[in-house]
């Protein structure tokens, strides 16, 4: 079955704007782009802002089931899953189309903390954290909701320094500190 319009809009401005950003990608460069003339896309979407929303909520869901699904390919127990979101950054970060995290940049250049496409990417960085804190939970951890911080803020750390290119491992570096917070927050030792 063929997509519809919209949604092909949506995954081409998805890639638009991951690969330029979102001020940088106006509407003559999506309608160059996409092929989709800006009539039909202000007739799908009032606005470029209600775009970019449609286009965090499709990246969002693909993150996440693709993320979720490789942690659990990776690892069998939830201490070991919480690690293994490391190896899985590591594979994002070495795909070719690989331009940092488009819920960061959404939120750096829509910066007033009520803007809605800035809180259309908290919420997605929320959804993460309650997803370790639900895996810290299921390993025991003490203050488990701390952990999930924690490890948010070491995962948001490599994922700046994978997007500047300053780290010659990202992922590596994250995991070691990871696996410390882990083995420290659950009392188990998991191996490397």
């Amino acid at each position: 079955m063929r997509p519809s319009r919209r949604n092909e809009l949506v995954e081409q401005a998805l890639k638009i704007f991951n690969r330029n950003g979102y001020q940088a990608s106006g509407m003559d460069l999506l309608a160059l782009e996409t092929g989709i003339s800006k009539t039909s896309m202000y007739k799908y979407f009032r606005t470029k802002e209600d775009l970019i929303l449609a286009v965090l909520e499709l990246r969002d869901q693909k993150l996440r089931d693709w993320m979720f699904v490789r942690i659990a390919e990776l690892a069998d127990t939830p201490a070991g899953q919480l690690l293994a979101l490391f190896d899985v950054l590591r594979e994002w970060f070495a795909q070719p189309d690989f331009c940092g995290c488009m819920f960061m940049r959404a939120a750096g250049e829509y910066g007033a903390a009520t803007h809605p496409i800035h809180l259309k990417a908290a919420e997605h960085k929320e959804t993460i954290v309650r997803y370790l804190a639900d895996l810290a939970i299921k390993a025991n951890a003490d203050r488990p909701e701390q952990l999930a911080r924690q490890l948010m803020l070491v995962k948001e750390g490599a994922t700046v320094s994978a997007q500047l290119g300053y780290a010659k491992d990202p992922a590596g570096d994250a995991r070691v500190v990871a696996k410390a917070l882990i083995e420290k927050a659950t009392g188990q030792a998991i191996p490397a």
